[in-house]
């Protein structure tokens, strides 16, 4: 007697988004999930872990790798940021390269485009933020990144308002082998809820403080308490590495860090579904970057 095998009908697989700082990479990984699933701000590297958004294209599930941009270290932070973008490349299905369209091939752009060139892996060319830049110059642009590293397919699109989004959408659904689902449909994240709501609450600090606030800044899980009532508090750490930061990120009488609260509660309150206590507190701690157990809370490996 023989069992017929069911055949596979469905596809799945990793897709690495990868680039330079500023891109639009997050901002391309939420408008394919069609939700907010990756922090966006206009500060340069505010991703800094490897994140999964998962977007599904008819009978298709991308595992989308939004990874923190590439460029040259110069700290601990900065060496471990560039080696969980690199890491989020391995074995992926498909990579797509996201280069800024207005800012062309400057900074580490060519450097990354060259170490591209030698994987194996197909490789997709995403010009971004279409809409900003002289349409006169995209063809340029995309034949010299051509050049440099040979790119399977162009796309000129703006994660910011959707153009070009849907087309890039279904060429990465018709490229991953068939396979079934790894997750369930209905979910669109690998993060879990607490890192989600340290990363809104770090996303404010960019968003509300983006000239003011220097890079080195983080947030930190202190104690999460599941009240009777179905509610949640959360009392979260806003690391910083010296004194003087600290009046920045309070403000006139504390209005800025309770503005930060509140915006930072709703949209973790959004997050979860769910009321939500949000409690603040800010911790200076020079040498935070050399903190091992903090890099271990936000999934980035601790690197010398």
């Amino acid at each position: 007697m023989t069992t017929e095998l069911t055949p596979i009908t469905t596809r799945c697989g990793s897709i690495a988004v990868v680039g330079a700082p500023n891109a639009g990479k997050s901002t391309l990984v939420n408008a394919l999930v069609g939700q907010k699933v990756a922090i966006v701000s206009p500060k340069v590297q505010t991703t800094r872990q490897r994140l999964v958004g998962i977007a599904i294209h008819e009978s298709a599930q991308m595992l989308l790798v939004d990874t923190p941009g590439i460029f040259a270290p110069r700290r601990r932070l900065d060496r471990a940021m560039v080696k969980a973008a690199w890491d989020g490349a391995t074995d992926a299905e498909v990579i797509v390269l996201v280069l800024d369209a207005k800012a062309g091939l400057k900074g580490d752009v060519p450097e990354i485009i060259a170490t591209l060139a030698n994987r194996r892996e197909p490789k997709l060319l995403v010009l971004n933020k279409v809409d900003i830049c002289v349409k006169e110059r995209l063809l340029d642009l995309a034949a010299r990144a051509n050049e440099l590293a040979k790119f399977e397919e162009i796309f000129f699109i703006s994660a910011s308002t959707g153009d070009g989004v849907p087309e890039l959408k279904a060429a990465l659904a018709n490229r991953l082998p068939l396979s079934p689902w790894h997750y369930p449909e209905d979910q669109l994240s690998d993060a879990t809820t607490r890192l989600m709501a340290t990363e809104l609450t770090r996303e404010q600090l960019y968003l509300q403080l983006h000239a003011e606030l220097p890079y080195a800044a983080t947030v930190e899980t202190e104690k999460w308490e599941e009240r009777r009532d179905g509610s949640v508090a959360i009392h979260q750490q806003i690391i910083i590495e010296r004194d003087s930061q600290k009046a920045i990120v309070l403000g006139k009488g504390g209005s800025r860090i309770k503005e930060i609260g509140a915006a930072s509660r709703a949209s973790i309150a959004e997050l979860m579904g769910r009321k939500v206590h949000l409690f603040l507190h800010i911790k200076v701690r020079a040498d935070w970057g050399d903190d091992r157990s903090l890099y271990s809370a936000v999934g980035l490996d601790f690197v010398d």
